[in-house]
């Protein structure tokens, strides 16, 4: 693809004593979120068309089956990392010490291995090997300040740079009760609920971060998890009536993927996340019903000057384009290049979407530049000129010219002119030339942009 033809060259082309231009980058894309395993505004659309939570698992992780676990395993999530001091009430019992529930407790930590605890009034109570485990009353919950209310016990361990990490150590059931309602509403059909819960489960025993004493985040790094606060009547049934349910292939549990928004097909996972392994289950299909997500389509447009900036880095010399060199089956973007005046440097589909903080990678980027130039007035008495008005008015208007990259040649270019209350019109038709360069006469001055297609170019005024 020959290189952008610069805002300052087409200026010179228009060889007008009056000039106008600019460069702007769209950007069109589809989806929100990496695009492997299971659409959950997809599973929403499916519960809403009468399909049952299994037949939604089975369709967003092929060649499934719905196994279940013999035992309710605990897991570790990390609430609260590197603290200078932790807080908290609502405990029973700490390291064999009984506790009052009613009272406020704090723990430091001291040296690398153990960790002190002190009463409301900062009186030591004592100092215990790491980590320090702290339950409730029954099957109260421990009241962690800043954080809220969790089931299970609390574990205290020194953390790597001197402060301590506050620990939840909770059965699975109870921690996808704290998950199911922060990663899909509440009021969604109960099915697309189940089908959540079960993703979420199995996730959960498959993946681990592999921390000092603990397996997950709080957020997004694994799945979103608020403890009790997190919990609804709705999603607390969904997570009842499936219980230790998971999916499995070949009879084992498998990593299950999901996200918000699929824009109308998920994709593999070695495309998803290119670099990574193919897996079986985490193929690309179909997803009819998740247009009911407000992320389906979307759009971005920056100037040339704000992409640039944003690719800061990568970009060689001055910005030209992003050329894709490689989709998957979504078709998100597997690999491109960031082309630029010195050179080109290659980029995976998440990098982009990363530094242009776009929803997804399924993405089109279109570059576009637009001139314009006046044509001078014909006035009474200049020589070879009419001295009639109306005729010498005919003589304003100017030339419009610009380009479309990717833009296939002979595409129609629809020319618009803005008018006083705001509204665009037609005020000509072209078509793009080699490069997707255009260009138009008109007849009068105003504010101009071209189209190709639904995406437009930038403003450019004709004086």
């Amino acid at each position: 693809m020959r290189r952008l033809l610069p805002a300052t060259a087409l200026i010179a082309l228009l060889a007008a004593p009056a000039a106008d231009a600019a460069t702007s980058l769209v950007i069109k894309g589809a989806g929100y979120g990496h695009g492997v395993g299971m659409s959950q505004y997809g599973a929403m659309g499916f519960a809403e068309h009468g399909k049952g939570y299994r037949e939604i698992l089975a369709h967003y992780y092929s060649r499934t089956a719905i196994g279940k676990l013999d035992r309710t395993p605990t897991v570790r999530v990390l609430v609260q990392s590197n603290r200078s001091r932790v807080t908290f009430n609502g405990g029973a019992r700490a390291g064999g010490r009984k506790l009052d529930p009613a009272s406020t407790y704090s723990a430091t930590a001291y040296g690398a291995s153990q960790v002190v605890l002190r009463s409301s009034s900062g009186r030591k109570l004592g100092t215990y090997g790491a980590p320090l485990r702290i339950t409730g009353a029954g099957a109260r919950p421990v009241i962690l300040t800043g954080a809220g209310a969790y089931r299970g016990a609390f574990e205290l361990r020194p953390a790597q740079f001197g402060g301590l990490n506050a620990i939840n150590a909770v059965s699975l059931e109870d921690y996808v009760r704290g998950v199911v309602a922060l990663e899909s509403p509440s009021s969604w059909p109960a099915e697309a609920l189940k089908a959540q819960a079960v993703a979420a489960r199995t996730y959960a025993i498959t993946t681990s971060k592999a921390g000092a004493g603990w397996e997950h985040y709080p957020d997004t790094r694994s799945q979103m998890y608020g403890g009790v606060r997190a919990e609804t009547l709705s999603t607390d049934r969904a997570v009842a009536a499936t219980g230790n349910e998971v999916v499995t292939y070949d009879g084992k549990p498998v990593t299950t993927y999901f996200f918000s928004t699929s824009g109308g097909r998920t994709e593999n996972v070695e495309f998803g996340f290119p670099g990574g392994d193919p897996k079986p289950w985490l193929k690309s299909v179909d997803d009819p019903y998740d247009d009911v997500s407000p992320k389906h389509r979307w759009r971005k447009s920056l100037t040339t000057a704000q992409a640039a900036a944003k690719l800061g880095g990568l970009l060689k010399g001055s910005f030209r384009e992003i050329r894709v060199t490689k989709r998957g089956l979504s078709p998100r973007i597997v690999s491109a290049e960031v082309v630029g005046s010195r050179g080109k440097t290659v980029v995976s589909g998440p990098t982009l979407r990363a530094r242009f903080g776009l929803d997804d990678s399924w993405a089109y980027f279109t570059v576009t530049g637009a001139a314009a130039a006046s044509r001078p007035r014909a006035t009474e008495g200049e020589p070879g000129t009419s001295a009639t008005p109306a005729r010498a008015a005919r003589r304003g208007g100017g030339v419009v010219s610009g380009f479309f990259r990717p833009a296939r040649r002979g595409s129609t270019v629809v020319v618009q002119r803005r008018t006083s209350a705001g509204v665009w019109r037609v005020e000509i038709r072209t078509h793009a030339g080699r490069g997707g360069r255009y260009r138009a006469t008109v007849a009068r001055p105003g504010v101009y942009r071209a189209l190709l297609g639904d995406i437009a170019g930038p403003n450019v005024r004709v004086r």
